[in-house]
């Protein structure tokens, strides 16, 4: 099934390298609106938003009319992010209210919220276009966790540039719909493991070095998929999950960095796992059944080229792409 849409594949990523070279394969990362609440009435908010921002977003909290701002917010740089730090005085309990970025609905950003309250509970939850408000409720359920966290991880492989033309590679390289599951399953069998481990400590890499080795394994895959054209089946096109879940490791080096804004909640470390996993393989479904069912609709009034030839575009538009993201990596690690 894979190996029909080449065609539009290769539409795709052209259309990708032509729309977005200019931008950043994670031009943001998540947002997080922290409010830790040091006594009843007394908090102080964390806004803490990624240096390069989405053109055109103007994220802005909107927190409960209830609530004053007291002082002026201090600035500075933590990182690829940028975090602004004030104190409020709440005249009624945090549990209830209301909590709005605005400025989430016309944007792509995705936001955390999380409130710790001054008994303990902490409590958190996604902003997105379809959710741009968050109501602090008086506990939160598995299911609010699993939700939240899923949705999440949803939304980050959704705007993770580089790690969908990477998904897309693995669709060239698999030689039909079997192997195409295996590869994708292994992918993120891969991520999860190195996802696991760096969110829970176990292991620490920086992230600029991290985001220059994805890059690579793009331009890697890439001449993977040019080699196969040849006719000689490479070991990576007999085997392609092997490479899927080594690469795979790597990513998910990416992914943890991401979850790691934004935190565990403590007690269902587990399921935040699990569900932002989860919501990550949904993502890269939703993706590669974007891919096919694109094709379907369209096959009937194209004339596909043959399937070496439309191959070959999408592999020289996917390390197109990967050089450039090479070079940029390289020089934020310099």
């Amino acid at each position: 099934m894979a190996r029909t849409c080449l065609f539009i594949l290769a539409l795709l990523t052209w259309g990708i390298l032509i729309g977005v070279t200019g931008a950043r394969a994670h031009p943001m990362g998540p947002s997080l609106l922290e409010i830790v609440e040091h006594e009843p009435g007394q908090a102080e908010v964390r806004w803490k938003t990624p240096v390069v921002k989405v053109l055109g977003e103007e994220l802005r909290p909107v927190l409960p009319e209830h609530c004053q701002s007291i002082g002026d917010p201090g600035t500075e740089t933590v990182g690829i992010a940028v975090v602004q730090r004030w104190e409020i005085a709440c005249r009624e309990s945090l549990e209830g209210s209301l909590i709005e970025v605005s400025g989430v609905a016309a944007s792509k950003a995705s936001v955390v919220v999380r409130v710790a309250l001054a008994d303990g509970r902490v409590l958190s939850g996604v902003l997105n276009p379809d959710q741009p408000a968050f109501a602090v409720p008086a506990r939160q359920s598995m299911l609010d966790v699993a939700k939240s966290y899923s949705l999440f991880g949803f939304h980050h492989i959704l705007g993770g540039l580089d790690h969908l033309v990477f998904v897309l590679g693995l669709m060239l390289l698999a030689a039909n719909g079997r192997q195409l599951i295996a590869t994708v399953t292994s992918f993120t069998a891969g991520h999860s493991v190195t996802l696991s481990l760096a969110v829970l400590g176990f292991v620490d890499f920086p992230p600029a070095p991290v985001e220059m080795l994805i890059a690579v394994s793009i331009l890697f895959l890439a001449l993977e998929v040019v080699r196969g054209n040849d006719g000689s089946p490479t070991l990576m096109r007999r085997f392609p999950w092997m490479l899927a879940f080594g690469f795979g490791l790597l990513h998910g080096l990416g992914f943890a960095g991401a979850l790691s804004e934004i935190g565990l909640p403590a007690g269902e470390i587990p399921l935040a796992l699990l569900s932002f996993n989860l919501g990550i393989e949904v993502g890269q479904l939703v993706f590669c059944g974007l891919l096919v069912a694109g094709y379907l609709m369209f096959r009937r009034l194209l004339r596909l080229p043959g399937l070496g030839s439309g191959q070959a575009i999408a592999a020289y538009g996917i390390g197109s792409l990967s050089v450039f993201w090479v070079l940029e990596r390289v020089a934020a690690v310099l």
